[in-house]
């Protein structure tokens, strides 16, 4: 991906995370158990994982950390240690292991409420960089001071730039009324200067509105949750209300979510017809389908750029193969396939990937992206000095430019 902009396209909530996040549960098949005096034993479930030699070979390390490591073993994470190299084998930059603590937190995430400061991160993938850009009202973050623009150096001593931003947003994360201490390096260019927040619950809204002029609607979408499409719904009929005759519907920088919130909204906006599909590694589709009890009957434009992906895409996809509006921007990150996470018995979990998806005419975007109709690089038309505003975003004056010519 590109670096991000210094000035963001939204005054709204901005997404960090995630792909599709699908929750099942099935049996744990192996089973490691650390006996009385410390030694790893492995016993095979259906799947016969490990050969003699890998369960002699495991027993042997053990044993040697048992008796030269300096420092103490950890022994209660023998086991998430395992399962986690297990699942780091795959040739799949999504997949990962889950300890029962990390999963819960995954699951709040989901449900939109977690303990934490209430900012928003990006990470910039060549360089690691975290920078904040965004502030919710009324949490740790705001009331600590931290601000759009603030650079992230650490958190609990972990440096930022040397974990990926999942890992950062857990450390940041943990019990209610606890404290975490960021080293942050104000507008990313001052002096380092540290600040103890105390974790807080923290309720994250997707969705943010507004109707601009012309009476033209303004949907932002930051990601996918399980609340998102009845925060969608809301918006639009509010939006309505108001007299809305074009809507601007803005997923740029929302990282994707829940593949059935995504679906859901779709099919609030498009006629009768194939939304997306899905194949497994065994050929097997399943198709999701918009029907004709709900549509958007007006001018649509959809703003995308290189950080929408995943569930983004599916919805930009879906438009664009129906030409049921008009997307500007620049071209999507290009993620065209699903992860599942699994729940295993002990409150852990795994997730990889398990199936590729397809836009209704049949295009897997994988490493592709989604080109707009219009493209058009993000640009602050305001000075240094103002804050953002509507107005003063490029991308969305072209919306309204595009929906002021269709409404004529």
């Amino acid at each position: 991906m590109n670096e991000f902009p210094e000035k963001r396209p939204s005054d709204f909530t901005k997404g960090i995370l995630v792909g599709a996040l699908t929750v099942s549960f099935i049996l744990l098949l192996t089973l490691v158990i650390l006996n009385k005096t410390g030694v790893i034993r492995i016993f095979s479930g259906e799947m016969k994982l490990p050969d003699d030699a890998t369960v002699s070979k495991l027993n042997a390390v053990s044993d040697l950390i048992d008796s030269e490591y300096y420092g103490e073993a950890p022994k209660e994470y023998y086991s998430d240690g395992i399962m986690a190299g297990l699942v780091n084998t795959l040739d799949d930059k999504y997949a990962d292991y889950f300890s029962a603590e990390e999963y819960e937190r995954q699951l709040a995430n989901v449900t939109k409420q977690y303990y934490g400061i209430g900012a928003t991160l990006l990470q910039d993938p060549e360089t690691g960089r975290v920078t904040v850009v965004y502030v919710y009202d009324d949490t740790p973050a705001q009331k600590g001071g931290l601000a759009e623009g603030d650079e992230i150096l650490s958190v609990n001593g972990v440096v930022a730039r040397k974990v990926d931003l999942d890992a950062l947003v857990e450390e940041i994360q943990g019990d209610e009324g606890t404290e975490v201490e960021l080293i942050v390096s104000k507008g990313g260019t001052g002096e380092p200067v540290s600040m103890k927040l105390v974790r807080a619950v923290i309720n994250v809204p997707t969705v943010g509105y507004e109707m601009l002029e012309n009476k033209i609607g303004y949907i932002q979408i930051s990601r996918f949750a399980n609340n998102t499409p009845n925060e969608f719904n809301e918006a639009l009929e509010d939006l309505k209300k108001q007299g809305m005759k074009g809507l601007i519907l803005d997923v740029r920088y929302n990282a994707g979510g829940i593949f059935s919130s995504c679906v859901e909204i779709v099919d609030e906006i498009l006629p009768k017809g194939t939304i997306v599909y899905v194949e497994d590694k065994y050929g097997k589709r399943e198709y999701e389908f918009s029907d004709e009890e709900h549509k958007l009957d007006m001018p649509l434009v959809v703003l995308i750029n290189e950080s929408s992906a995943s569930a983004s895409e599916i919805l930009a996809g879906a438009i664009r193969d129906h030409e049921y509006g008009t997307l500007i921007g620049t071209k999507t990150y290009g993620k065209g396939i699903v992860q599942k996470t699994f729940g295993l018995k002990d409150g852990s979990a795994v997730k990889f990937t398990v199936e590729k998806y397809f836009t209704p005419n049949g295009e897997n975007i994988q490493d592709v992206g989604i080109e707009p109709d219009i493209e058009l690089e993000f640009d602050f038309l305001g000075t240094e000095d103002q804050e953002y505003a509507y107005d003063l975003d490029n991308q969305i004056q072209k919306g309204i430019e595009v929906l002021t010519k269709e409404l004529l």
